[in-house]
C-alpha cells in the first residue's frame, strides 16, 4: 500500500483511465478530519478562516490523515 492508502472507493468505471481512481484515501481521511474540526468551532472562538489559519488547518487534517494511515497498516 502507498502513502496515499489507494483509492478512497475503488471501483471500476469504464470512463476512467486505469490509473485513475479518483480521491485517495489519505485525502478522505483528512477530509473527514478537517470537517470535524471545523464544525466544531463555537460562536465565541474565531473561525480558522477568518484568523487567517485555513493554511494550518489544512496541514493539520493531512497529519491527522497520515496518523490514521499509520495506525491503519500497523
Amino acid at each position: 500500500m502507498d502513502k496515499t492508502g489507494g483509492p478512497a472507493f475503488p471501483a471500476n468505471h469504464f470512463d476512467l483511465a486505469p490509473n485513475e481512481h479518483g480521491m485517495t484515501l489519505r485525502d478522505y481521511f483528512a477530509a473527514k478530519a478537517m470537517q470535524g474540526w471545523l464544525a466544531s468551532f463555537s460562536c465565541e472562538s474565531r473561525h480558522p478562516t477568518e484568523s487567517g489559519g485555513a493554511k494550518y488547518v489544512a496541514a493539520a487534517s493531512y497529519a491527522m490523515a497520515d496518523a490514521m494511515l499509520a495506525e491503519r497498516n500497523k
